[in-house]
């Protein structure tokens, strides 16, 4: 989607992404799908037995902010970018800045502790792909961590609410095997992948939780997770 679209959808954004199928999956807003993703950025570094509280964090293509605002308070800086001054402008009380150009992220090199890119690359044409992946690895810390969040295609459901869904009319999306690429081609290291959101909401609060973390290996949850660090000696 190019950022006068995002520009066009940020007023009624959560309106443009209802679905019946998406509403029983997780009730009428996005809550839901935003606090899985911060339990597995959560759970990734825990099990790395790293605190996160002194970290930076960078979410590129943060939109109206909602998972800056979920994890606040578990890094010591938050930050976010978008190509959309629409979308951004809604980020209130965030630093968020405009990237000016998709595949430029405006910030110094080495920056940040962990990067994530959530569910943007879709929206990426394929020929932008690898400079916007090496664009983000400037700005990571040595050591620091890539988490690339996406839509898994190997999902029917997904598939199916996807090509209803208008903010994705254009999205081409990408395997796991295909996000692995793209992070050891910027010359980072596939360190973990995790596939979530295979049980609704209910049944995830409900005895769910517990079997997605036996299952996260299989590749037919909603989404996937690729977490990719940067060599410690650069």
């Amino acid at each position: 989607m190019t950022e006068p679209e995002f520009d066009r959808c940020s007023a009624s954004y959560e309106e443009l992404l209802s679905d019946p199928v998406r509403h029983r999956f997780a009730g009428a807003d996005s809550d839901f799908f935003h606090r899985r993703k911060c339990d597995l950025i959560r759970s990734y570094f825990r099990q790395l037995t790293l605190d996160t509280r002194a970290m930076s964090y960078l979410d590129v293509g943060c939109g109206q902010g909602k998972l800056l605002s979920l994890l606040r308070g578990d890094f010591a800086r938050v930050a976010g970018c978008d190509v959309s001054p629409g979308m951004i402008g809604r980020a209130l009380g965030l630093d968020v800045r405009l990237q000016k150009d998709p595949c430029c992220i405006p910030f110094d090199n080495h920056e940040f502790d962990l990067v994530s890119v959530v569910c943007v690359y879709h929206h990426v044409s394929v020929a932008n792909r690898v400079a916007l992946t090496r664009e983000v690895a400037r700005v990571l810390k040595p050591g620091g961590t890539l988490a690339i969040i996406e839509h898994n295609p190997h999902n029917p459901v997904t598939k199916l609410i996807v090509s209803r869904t208008p903010v994705d009319r254009n999205a081409r999306l990408l395997s796991a095997k295909e996000t692995k690429a793209l992070q050891v081609d910027a010359g980072l290291t596939p360190a973990a992948v995790s596939y979530f959101l295979f049980f609704p909401e209910c049944i995830y609060k409900n005895g769910g939780a517990a079997a997605e973390r036996w299952i996260s290996m299989f590749p037919l949850g909603g989404q996937y997770a690729v977490f990719g660090r940067k060599c410690a000696d650069e």
